[in-house]
């Protein structure tokens, strides 16, 4: 007698489940990024950006898909959070990258500003957090004001004179021609403020220039003002605190810090005042946000 067996067949194996993207997902992750290249909104004042964050978060495949369409933009997702919103900033190649000479020509065509109008917004940035502390915290906010970084910028001028004697450098270059080691010199000789008829600032003055980038910066919601105090004060967003922390490490910040004109310090006291200071030109009311 056979003794008969019953074979079983072997049990499929289930295929992986994939999430199937529908043009409703598309058009909400693009509507995610549309939200953040709107800087100045916030998430707490608007109900479907604050689902479409809350979205982003629970749902990976479709927080996969928003950061694909933001890169296929040319944007760098910096972070998504009810904080910030979805903070993006632009690559190099992006169509929303801000050329810096772009910029300084809104203002004036002389092509030596275009270094100043950099030098400011660097300036901005590093008074905003000066500390590398400053820029780690979460929870901290930056305040500055536009007579205060100009004060800062030349007080480093007064720096990087007495360091240009020291080396013997040349005295008087090219003005057509500004590098970084004759920053000083092109800066102390523009005027502080200049004034028009009717009391107002020039545009092309030093703080007429920091005026500008800190308008730009306010404009682009990575500051709020909030006073008219030392010509303009301002205060810090969550969005400009991921922007700088992005750029610490670029070329021009690393330029800047080798300057001297922004100490790398180990989270102590930076950006001391100068011990003589008598011959210095400084704004009235500088309000330099100086740390013991």
């Amino acid at each position: 007698m056979t003794e008969h067996v019953e074979r079983s067949e072997p049990e499929a194996v289930a295929a992986p489940v994939t999430a199937v993207i529908t043009p409703a997902d598309a058009a909400d992750a693009a509507r995610l990024v549309a939200f953040g290249l709107q800087p100045k909104l916030q998430p707490a004042r608007d109900q479907e950006y604050a689902e479409l964050l809350r979205r982003h978060r629970e749902d990976p495949p479709f927080a996969r898909l928003a950061d694909a369409v933001a890169a296929g933009l040319g944007l760098v997702v910096l972070e998504v959070s009810p904080r910030a919103g979805m903070a993006v900033t632009a690559a190099e190649d992006s169509v929303f990258a801000v050329r810096m000479g772009d910029y300084a020509r809104r203002t004036s065509a002389d092509s030596g500003d275009r270094f100043l109008h950099g030098l400011a917004h660097l300036c901005v940035a590093a008074m905003a957090f000066p500390r590398p502390e400053d820029l780690a915290d979460d929870g901290y906010i930056g305040r500055v004001t536009v007579n205060g970084v100009d004060a800062f910028v030349r007080q480093a001028c007064r720096r990087l004179e007495e360091r240009a004697d020291e080396q013997g450098l040349n005295t008087d270059p090219a003005t057509d021609a500004p590098g970084l080691e004759a920053a000083w010199r092109i800066w102390v000789r523009r005027s502080a403020t200049g004034a028009t008829k009717d009391a107002r600032r020039l545009a092309g003055s030093t703080t007429g220039i920091v005026g500008k980038a800190a308008a730009f910066l306010t404009d682009s919601g990575f500051l709020q003002r909030t006073g008219d105090d030392n010509g303009g004060t301002y205060r810090t967003t969550a969005r400009y605190q991921l922007q700088v922390r992005d750029t610490a490490g670029s070329a021009a910040m690393a330029e800047l810090l080798e300057l001297g004109i922004v100490p790398v310090t180990d989270g102590t006291a930076s950006l001391l005042p100068a011990e003589d200071t008598e011959d210095l030109e400084l704004v009235a009311d500088a309000g330099l946000p100086f740390h013991s």
